[in-house]
C-alpha cells in the first residue's frame, strides 16, 4: 500500500496518537511529574514557550531541560485541557527538516488565557504510552487573555456609542476627538508608522489599551513612498498580510512601494488608530515614582508636547539613523554624493555615470533603476555578500505558506520554532539555494565577486536576523555585472576618493557623477541612545541580533527597562509578534504577570 492509498488510514491513526500523547502530557504535567513528561520527548526535543509558561519568548532544548521548566511553571500557570484545534488542520503526516513525524496544532488554557501550539511526533522504540511517539517539538503560545478577548467576530462592538445618534456625535466625530488627547494621555505610545507600528498599534486596540501612534513624516505610509522609485517587497504577498485585513486579491505577487504605502494609510483609518503625523520623539526619561515615561514630542508646528504614557513601543525599524562611515577623499569629489536612504531615481543622471558603495539589496536595486536610465553604473564592493534569487528565496523560505494552510496556522507553526530548528532550517534551504543559482554564483566569483553563504552557512536569513543586512535578493543586477553592463570595483583596490570620482591604487580613475552611499544604517540600539539617552541604552542593551538563547536580542517582548518594548522586522513579523506584543502590555496592565522580566 502506497502512502497516498494509506493516507486515510494514517490521518485516522495521527489524531488517536495526538490525543493518546497530549492525554498522558497532561497528566504528568498536572501531577509535576518531571521524568514522566521527559518520557515524552525526544532526547533532542525543542519547545519554544511564548508567553503561556513563562511571559517570555523562551526556548528550551533536550527532554530534561523541557520536563524542569514545565513542570516549574505548572503551579502558577494551572495548564489544563490540552486538546487537538478544534478549528484548525486536522494532525498530519510531514516531513520536516528530513524527519517523518505528525504535526498538529492543538488548543489548552491556562489560569489567566487560552493558548494553541504546535506539536511535532516521531515514532520511538522505547516510549512508553502515547501510542509509540514522543515529541521532538513542542510550542506553547498565549492567544488570548481571559476576559481581555480581541473585539473580533461575535465579539465585536455594537456600534451603539454613535449609530442613530440624532442630534449627537457621530463616528467621525468620535475619531476625531479621541485623536485630540486634549484631556489625558495614552497609556502607550507607538513611536513609528510603519508595518511594525500600525501592527502594534491595531492589536492593542483590540485588547482595549489606549494606544498613540506617531509619525515624522506626513502622512501614514511615507516611509515606503520616499524611498526609491523602483522599491517592491522582494516577498509574496501570501505571507505580508497585516493583522486583521489581507490585502486585495486583485494586488500584485511583489507589492511596490506605493501600493503598500496607500494601503498603510488606510488601514490606519479603517482599524481607527490613533494616529499623529509630521511628529517626532525626540526625547524620553523614565519617571520610576510615577511608573511612567515624560516623552517630549516635537509637533508639526515646531512646538513640543511632553506625554506621560506607561508604556513606549519603538516600531522605527531593525535600522534606525543613515550610516556614512570616514570615506577618504569623499569630502572632496565634485559630482553629487547621496546615501541610498536619499535615493529616489536614476532619472536625472540619465547618460551620465555613477558609483555605488556597497553589494546588499538596496545597492543592487539602485544600480538597476541607475542602469535602466543608460547611467554607466559601477558597484563598489566593500565585504563578502550572500546573493540569492528572489524566486527561489522566497519560495523556500515562505515555503510553508504554500502548503493551503491558513495563514494563522502558518504563523503558529512558524511561532514554534527555536533558534536550532532555524538554523537547521536555515542550512537545508540554502543548500538548495545554491543549486537553484549555481550558474549565477559561478557567474559572479568568476568576475571576482566576493560571495558566501553566511557564517555557519545560514545564508542571507541569518544575516538578517544577526546583522540586518550583508546580503542580496538579486532582482537582476548580478546578471548584468556578469554580463559586465553593471561594473564591479573592489573597495581594496581603490586608493581614495577624489574630484572626478574614484581613484585606483594603479593610478587610474574611474569618473563618477554621483555617487550612491548604500552603506546601510545604524543598528536600533542608536536610536535609543539619543533618545533615551547613554545610561538607558546600556541598561536596555542589544536590540536586533542574537542574545543568549539565541532569541532576537529585546524584540517582542519585557525588556530590562520597565515600559521600553521593541519591535521590528518584516510584515510577518510584524503581523506575528504584535500579538504577543499587545497580549504581554494588556497583561502588565492588568497586573498579570508573575515573572521577571529577564527570566
Amino acid at each position: 500500500m502506497n502512502y497516498a492509498d494509506d493516507l486515510g488510514l494514517k490521518t485516522r491513526d495521527a489524531s488517536a496518537i495526538v490525543a493518546d500523547w497530549l492525554a498522558a502530557f497532561e497528566t504528568a504535567l498536572s501531577n509535576g511529574e518531571e521524568q514522566a513528561v521527559a518520557s515524552l520527548l525526544t532526547d533532542d526535543g525543542n519547545w519554544r514557550d511564548v508567553l503561556a509558561f513563562t511571559w517570555h519568548l523562551k526556548p528550551t532544548v533536550g527532554a530534561n531541560a523541557i520536563a524542569q521548566g514545565l513542570v516549574a511553571r505548572q503551579p502558577a500557570v494551572q495548564a489544563e485541557g490540552f486538546q487537538i484545534g478544534a478549528d484548525r488542520t486536522r494532525p498530519r503526516w510531514v516531513k520536516r527538516l528530513g524527519r517523518d513525524c505528525i504535526e498538529t496544532l492543538y488548543q489548552f488554557e491556562t489560569k489567566v488565557g487560552r493558548g494553541e501550539g504546535l506539536l511535532r511526533l516521531v515514532a520511538s522504540d522505547d516510549a512508553s504510552g502515547a501510542a509509540g511517539h514522543k515529541a521532538w517539538v513542542l510550542s506553547t503560545s498565549l492567544e488570548e487573555l481571559k476576559g481581555f478577548e480581541e473585539k473580533l467576530g461575535a465579539n465585536r462592538p455594537s456600534g451603539a456609542a454613535y449609530s442613530r445618534n440624532f442630534g449627537g456625535d457621530n463616528w467621525d466625530d468620535a475619531r476625531r476627538r479621541a485623536q485630540t488627547y486634549e484631556d489625558h494621555d495614552p497609556a502607550v505610545l507607538v513611536v513609528g508608522g510603519a508595518q511594525a507600528g500600525l501592527s502594534i498599534a491595531a492589536r492593542l486596540n483590540q485588547v482595549g489599551v489606549d494606544t498613540l501612534m506617531i509619525e515624522k513624516w506626513p502622512r501614514i505610509g511615507d516611509s515606503w513612498r520616499n524611498r526609491y522609485h523602483s522599491l517592491a517587497l522582494h516577498n509574496s504577498i501570501y505571507v505580508n498580510n497585516l493583522p486583521y485585513m489581507p490585502f486585495p486579491a486583485t494586488w500584485p505577487n511583489y507589492i511596490p512601494k506605493d501600493m503598500l504605502g496607500l494601503w498603510f494609510e488606510f488601514y490606519a483609518q479603517v482599524m481607527e488608530i490613533n494616529h499623529w503625523t509630521s511628529t517626532e520623539f525626540t526625547k524620553g526619561e523614565w519617571d520610576e515614582q510615577a511608573k511612567c515615561w515624560n516623552a517630549t514630542l516635537k509637533m508639526a508646528d515646531g512646538s513640543e508636547r511632553v506625554m506621560h504614557p506607561r508604556h513606549i513601543v519603538f516600531a522605527n525599524g531593525v535600522s534606525s539613523y543613515a550610516l556614512t562611515p570616514e570615506i577618504p577623499g569623499l569630502d572632496t569629489f565634485k559630482g553629487d554624493v547621496i546615501h541610498s536612504e536619499g535615493f529616489d531615481s536614476g532619472a536625472p543622471y540619465a547618460g551620465k555615470k555613477a558609483i555605488i558603495l556597497g553589494t546588499g539589496s538596496s545597492a543592487n536595486d539602485i544600480a538597476l533603476d541607475l542602469y535602466s536610465f543608460n547611467v554607466d553604473t559601477t558597484l563598489v564592493q566593500r565585504g563578502s555578500t550572500t546573493v540569492v534569487s528572489i524566486d527561489p528565496a522566497a519560495k523556500l523560505n515562505y515555503a510553508l505558506y504554500d502548503e493551503g494552510l491558513p495563514v494563522e496556522e502558518c504563523d503558529l507553526i512558524g511561532a514554534a520554532a527555536t533558534p536550532p530548528l532555524i538554523i537547521e532550517a536555515y542550512i537545508g534551504a540554502v543548500k538548495r539555494m545554491m543549486d537553484l543559482d549555481k550558474d549565477m554564483i559561478e557567474g559572479l566569483k568568476g568576475i571576482g565577486f566576493k560571495y558566501d553563504i553566511g557564517e555557519d552557512n545560514t545564508g542571507h536569513q541569518m544575516k538578517y536576523r544577526r546583522r540586518g543586512g550583508g546580503y542580496n535578493l538579486d532582482a537582476g543586477s548580478s546578471d548584468l555585472m556578469i554580463k559586465g553592463e553593471i561594473g564591479l570595483l573592489q573597495n581594496d583596490n581603490i586608493e581614495r576618493y577624489c574630484e572626478e570620482g574614484a581613484l585606483l591604487k594603479d593610478g587610474t580613475v574611474v569618473p563618477a557623477d554621483l555617487i550612491v552611499l548604500g552603506t546601510g544604517y545604524y543598528p536600533q540600539g542608536e536610536l535609543v541612545r539619543r533618545a533615551l539617552g547613554e545610561t538607558m541604552a546600556e541598561k536596555i542593551g542589544p536590540i536586533w541580533g542574537e542574545d543568549a538563547d539565541g532569541e532576537l536580542a529585546n524584540m517582542y517582548k519585557r525588556t530590562p527597562q520597565q515600559g521600553a518594548w521593541f519591535i521590528a522586522g518584516s510584515l510577518t513579523q510584524a503581523r506575528v509578534y504584535s500579538k504577543y506584543l499587545a497580549l504581554q502590555i494588556k497583561a502588565m496592565e492588568e497586573g498579570l504577570v508573575d515573572t521577571d522580566p529577564l527570566g
